[in-house]
């Protein structure tokens, strides 16, 4: 095989790869999981190999380098350096894992797969994925199915497809919506596949629908508003955008009005103060912001948000938040104003190169002669899409999903590489300097990610092993110490650990003081490796509590209550300490004020302050001796 083949067959590999993962994704619950993101990241492993090959199988091996490359390296750069600083480590690596998956796929897509083969391939495989999955959420719609695969679906009565959340599906059909109807307007195909196109469209209209997921809905009907406006100026795609827009209205409003559950979203989201969805959303923001004052430059650190939440808690929010339910302030919460700012000159230099390459994708118009054209369909579609995902941002997380974010990410380097359009100065020839200083980079990224591949999967697979076999038995220990020898710094493997000695130790067995001690030492390697989570605190003062050495355990109450007042379960424990001491007085505010937080499904406030009651009646109801006084001489 000469290099001119194997090198094609590189870039086949790495077009087979990239579609696999931007396909895999949306199908794995948008690779939220732990198993889901090594699959992704195995895979950009085989993108970095093969990338690899293809700097030393190029006859004229050359990097196409458009301005956002700097910020894409920059925040990248940025991202290392929080990683190494920040407070919870496990928590950072993940994030940080994260980024340099998506900033490797962004370049590798900008520098392999720029010829418009693999671009209208790629475009053209999520259009008809986001058609199946489309397909796939108006039948539990409309079946009232409420399962996602073989599991049980989180949000009965919305669609959510293949996704945990209605929101994240709507996030991923709105980004290719209008990448689906800018091909069948303005894209060059034989008319079958056109008409395939425009089904896909009108699907994914359906399938936006009947997630219920409003900041989807405006998202996406501001994109198509701004997509049928550009094409409704040029005059070969006039008719065929206004008819296109008219049916789509058509079908949206028929939907609408002749589906209850529609209406009835609607209608929550216009009553003010009873809308418990949008409440919270402002209650968060208003936490998040607080957070973000305090740590204004640098943020709190990447992915601490959820577990530095517990100190800004509002009395209404009493579940983990896990984001902040707007992208914004998110990013400026984990990586602050400097790693927002970098973003930021990220988005401003994709709009430069958008506005720099649109008139060189648009063919001239003509009388009698179609000026069709797949690049002009992918830009304006493409960026349409984009502009959608940055509306619902402000409601959503999406970015957060990785299936979601590596769609984005793809979109982004597709359209960075049609700069090449406008000019030539943006590819740089490698000459064996270059080609070694880029190998040296790739097998350094390769050599990171592989090492944290086989780490992570060795965990994983240690705790699956302990989900296998029965809670407390010696299996079940052995297999989770195995995990926390693997990941030390994973606090919530320790945490486990020392909950699982606890409840053996509280059972009163003859070596519950040794099971005690261990289960404590467990609880103090969580406060070191995440020195945010309060919950360690009270496990700790409650073995110390069953120790009877209640004197020392107040603090480490006091400690968990710091780190998350307004937190119904902290509250409640603080009150069974003082149950504990006897002091029935002191116990019945926490338990009442943990109560008042949370109502339902807290059945250790209700049932001890039915103890605390009894008590304080039977001793009320015992009878008081008081000694007679002496009369004076």
């Amino acid at each position: 095989m000469n290099r001119e083949a194997a090198d094609r067959w590189c870039e086949r590999g790495i077009l087979g790869l990239v579609l696999a993962i931007l396909m895999f994704g949306p199908l794995a619950t948008g690779a939220v999981g732990r198993w889901e993101f090594l699959v992704i990241q195995g895979l950009t492993l085989g993108v970095l190999l093969l990338w690899g090959v293809r700097l030393w199988m190029s006859r004229r091996p050359q990097i196409l380098w458009p301005p956002i490359c700097w910020f894409v390296v920059a925040f990248t750069a940025y991202a290392i350096g929080r990683y190494l600083t920040c407070d919870i480590e496990y928590i950072g690596r993940k994030e940080l894992l994260r980024v340099v998956v998506y900033a490797i796929l962004f370049f590798a897509i900008l520098n392999n797969l720029h010829r418009q083969e693999s671009t209208q391939v790629i475009s053209f495989t999520m259009i008809f994925l986001a058609l199946g999955l489309s397909l796939y959420a108006s039948y539990q719609f409309l079946s009232g199915s409420d399962r996602i695969w073989n599991f049980a679906a989180f949000y009965k009565g919305r669609a959510s497809g293949t996704y945990i959340s209605p929101n994240h599906l709507a996030g991923f059909l709105e980004m290719l919506l209008p990448l689906a109807l800018a091909y069948t307007l303005a894209g060059r195909g034989k008319p079958v596949v056109k008409v395939f196109l425009g089904y896909a469209a009108l699907m994914m209209v359906a399938g936006i629908g009947v997630t219920l997921s409003r900041g989807g809905w405006v998202s996406a009907g501001v994109a198509l508003i701004v997509l049928f406006g550009v094409l409704v100026l040029h005059r070969n795609y006039r008719l065929p955008a206004l008819i296109l827009m008219v049916l789509l209205i058509g079908a949206g409003s028929f939907l609408l009005f002749k589906t209850d559950q529609l209406t009835a979203r609607i209608q929550a989201g216009m009553e003010a103060g009873k809308n418990f969805e949008v409440n919270t959303r402002y209650e968060l923001w208003n936490a998040a912001f607080r957070m973000w004052r305090e740590h204004v430059w640098l943020g709190v650190g990447p992915g601490h948000f959820d577990h530095r939440f517990g100190e800004f808690r509002p009395e209404a929010v009493q579940r983990r938040p896990q984001r902040v339910h707007n992208e914004y302030l998110n990013t400026l919460v984990d990586w602050g104003v400097v790693g927002a700012g970098i973003v930021a000159l990220a988005l401003g230099a994709l709009f430069v190169g958008l506005v720099r390459t649109w008139k060189h994708v648009r063919k001239p118009e003509r009388e009698f002669r179609s000026n069709h054209s797949n690049k002009f369909a992918f830009v304006i579609g493409a960026a349409a899409g984009l502009l959608a995902l940055v509306i619902h941002s402000v409601v959503e997380f999406n970015l957060q999903i990785p299936a979601n974010a590596i769609l984005a990410v793809s979109l982004m380097a597709l359209l960075s590489s049609h700069l090449r359009f406008a000019t030539e100065r943006y590819w740089v020839g490698l000459g064996t300097p270059g080609k070694l200083l880029g190998t040296g980079a790739l097998l350094v990224a390769f050599a990171w990610l592989s090492h944290q591949e086989v780490r992570l999967s060795r965990e994983y697979a240690r705790l699956q092993q302990a989900h296998s076999v029965p809670f407390l038995s010696d299996a079940w220990f052995a297999a989770m110490e195995s995990a926390a020898s693997i990941e030390p710094s994973n606090f919530e493997t320790s945490y486990a650990i020392g909950e699982a000695f606890r409840l053996r130790s509280f059972e009163g067995g003859e070596d519950y003081e040794e099971l005690a001690t261990q289960a404590m030492t467990w609880f103090a390697r969580g406060m070191r490796t995440n020195p945010f989570d309060g919950y360690n605190h009270l496990r700790y003062g409650m073995c110390l509590n069953w120790l009877d050495r209640s004197e020392e355990a107040e603090s480490f109450f006091w400690r968990a209550e710091e780190l998350d007042p307004n937190g119904y379960f902290t509250l409640a424990h603080v009150g069974w300490h003082y149950l504990q001491t006897g002091n029935y007085a002191a116990a019945k505010p926490w338990f009442e004020r943990s109560l008042r937080l949370q109502w339902k499904d807290n059945d250790m406030a209700v049932k001890n302050l039915e103890v605390i009651n009894a008590r304080m009646l039977e001793e009320a109801s015992k009878p008081v001796t008081i000694p007679k006084a002496k009369l004076p001489e």
